[in-house]
């Protein structure tokens, strides 16, 4: 944990991430989620895969974090439903895209300032839909960790609706 996370009770069980939100893997985010590059995911799942082999991370099913209806519209496809399918080709393991999904369309992530405003942003937004991830260990795949408040957030539903485990895993982490 990192010293501001000490001493909070967290839902999520850890989040790992393969690199720094820098340079050119910052690059291929952008590309991926803003410029349609959709193509690009499969070179970042291997990357993530390749992390995820040297860095284990304990769980039986890969959920990404949903966008919201209106913002998938807007972008045609979720970043993160991309990474989590090519990922689990690569690791074998299966992907629940309908798993998770987003209630409130908050503000984008990125155009919040403070942790707390993030918290706050993401607070109760989720839930999880039938009981689909009851009783499993779940790892929630997305591109970008920068506070880890989605994460945590998605977490929350997740064992609130009977999960074992939840951890995180994003291709990168602001730092």
């Amino acid at each position: 944990m990192c010293p501001a996370c000490w001493g909070q009770e967290t839902a999520i069980d850890g989040i790992r991430s393969a690199f720094r939100f820098e340079g050119v893997v910052r690059q291929a985010i952008h590309e991926l989620k803003y410029r349609n590059l959709k193509a690009i995911s499969g070179c970042l799942a291997a990357l993530m895969a390749s992390y995820l082999r040297d860095n284990p991370v304990h769980g039986e099913v890969l959920v990404p974090i949903p966008l919201h209806r209106r913002r998938l519209r807007e972008r045609g496809y979720n970043q993160s439903s991309l990474l989590a399918r090519e990922l689990g080709k690569l690791i074998v393991l299966p992907v629940i895209d309908d798993g998770l999904h987003r209630l409130k369309d908050s503000l984008p992530q990125a155009r919040t300032t403070t942790v707390e405003e993030r918290r706050k942003n993401v607070a109760n937004a989720f839930a999880c839909r039938d009981g689909m991830l009851s009783g499993r260990s779940v790892i929630l795949i997305d591109d970008v960790c920068t506070s880890g408040a989605t994460l945590e957030a998605c977490a929350k539903a997740v064992k609130g609706a009977g999960a074992v485990s939840v951890w995180g895993l994003t291709l990168a982490r602001e730092i």
